[in-house]
């Protein structure tokens, strides 16, 4: 491994990745996005003509693509059908594969390339908030465009709305156009494939995947050029901004860990000098073994017990001083020394 990326594993905290726990990350991520996406709606008016000041920028610099494409996949059906489910089922299936292959089989790399993607989609949600923009789709048909997956609706799960499934077109932004996350979101895939693929189809689908995702969204009406220039560069400031928003995560949750270990050290604290407290206490409160009042009945290190007291088979202590069994005075059992035999 070459001597900087070493450098740069070495510098990742060695946080073991758990599936249970970025599951419910990147599920919240793309809610945001779901989410931001009908929030930042706009005014109409104001998206339509975000869109004519786009188009007519492009016409001015000969960028509009748009056109062409759009007449060649509405001309076509072998071309038009295909791409439309392009545009509605990869953008959603080929990232989270993606994420999941990354995750298994490059884990040293996973989290920068999901802070990565995350970053940029929070930008792109910024984007749609800021600048609501109406695609080419919308627009009035004298500008000359068809929305293709309206046109093909019969051939797919999405209705005449938007890309989303029949009867959800009116939960979807549909300006939200700008930029185009369709694109930087492909560029991101390709990106990963062409980095850690390893294979010479990997290398081809990270060059194609890209390129045939910006010609779809073109071609169908959803997205102008400069939409699909912005997307691409939101993954841009996204992937500058990454290494800092991993370096302020990892300070927060270095801060969270010193609090809550201080937290558990004042409370062991606190459970220590309580203990220590009643061990105090004990020690000054001294026991009393006997006294002439009260005989006690604690056995002493004699094997002694109180007066009229025998343990069974005890070993007086006067065998052990030398005296003979028959020199010993035997009880009768009612207290009084009994003759000597």
């Amino acid at each position: 491994m070459p001597h900087a990326e070493t450098a740069g594993v070495e510098a990742t905290p060695r946080t073991r990745l758990r599936w249970w726990t970025e599951l419910p990350l990147i599920l919240l991520v793309y809610a945001c996005y779901s989410a931001g996406r009908l929030l930042a709606r706009g005014d109409v008016s104001t998206a339509v003509d975000h869109g004519l000041a786009i188009l007519d920028f492009e016409k001015a610099l000969y960028l509009n693509a748009e056109h062409p494409l759009n007449r060649l996949f509405t001309r076509e059906p072998w071309i038009g059908v295909p791409a439309d489910f392009w545009y509605a089922s990869l953008h959603y299936l080929v990232t989270p594969v993606l994420l999941v292959w990354i995750f298994r089989s490059r884990t040293v790399h996973y989290r920068a390339a999901r802070t990565w993607l995350m970053t940029s989609t929070f930008i792109g949600l910024i984007g749609f908030t800021l600048m609501p923009t109406c695609p080419p789709r919308l627009l009035d048909a004298s500008h000359g465009f068809v929305d293709t997956m309206a046109h093909y609706s019969s051939y797919g799960w999405w209705g005449g709305e938007a890309s989303a499934p029949r009867g959800l077109g009116g939960m979807t932004n549909q300006y939200a156009a700008m930029p185009s996350l369709h694109v930087g979101w492909a560029l991101w895939c390709g990106v990963m494939l062409w980095r850690y693929g390893g294979t010479r189809l990997a290398k081809i689908a990270a060059i194609a995947y890209p390129l045939i995702t910006t010609i779809v969204v073109m071609g169908t009406a959803n997205h102008y050029f400069l939409d699909a220039v912005a997307g691409a560069a939101v993954m841009g400031v996204g992937l500058l901004l990454a290494p800092l928003v991993m370096r302020t995560a990892d300070r927060v949750r270095a801060r969270f860990a010193t609090a809550s270990a201080s937290v558990a050290t004042a409370s062991g604290g606190a459970a220590r000098t309580g203990s220590a407290g009643a061990a105090a206490r004990v020690a000054a409160d001294p026991v009393t073994v006997g006294s002439a009042d009260a005989p006690s009945s604690i056995v002493s290190d004699g094997c002694q017990t109180s007066a009229g007291e025998r343990i069974p088979r005890q070993r007086d202590s006067r065998f052990e001083a030398g005296a003979e069994p028959s020199a010993v005075p035997q009880d009768a059992g009612d207290g009084a020394p009994a003759p000597a035999r």
